[in-house]
């Protein structure tokens, strides 16, 4: 049903209609913004792998709160 959907020359159409509806100056500037994302999005998938999961640092005490000792006296 889909045989050849992604061939050059409907690529070669989709570039023609992008140039017509934004302009010869905003279809460079829409893909050099469109390959910067992508480029940070997979800096960001790959910043996930390679950080290990770190707990997060346990926040200290307030006073009079908890079971560590420091629950305020009853009178």
């Amino acid at each position: 049903m889909f045989d050849g959907a992604f061939s050059p020359f409907h690529w070669l159409i989709v570039l023609a209609i992008a140039l017509v509806v934004f302009g010869p100056k905003r279809v460079p500037e829409i893909g050099k913004n469109l390959g910067t994302a992508i480029r940070g999005f997979r800096e960001a998938l790959k910043g996930d792998e390679t950080t290990p999961a770190t707990p997060a640092a346990p926040r200290p005490a307030e006073p009079g709160a908890g079971p560590a000792g420091n629950e305020p006296k009853a009178q």
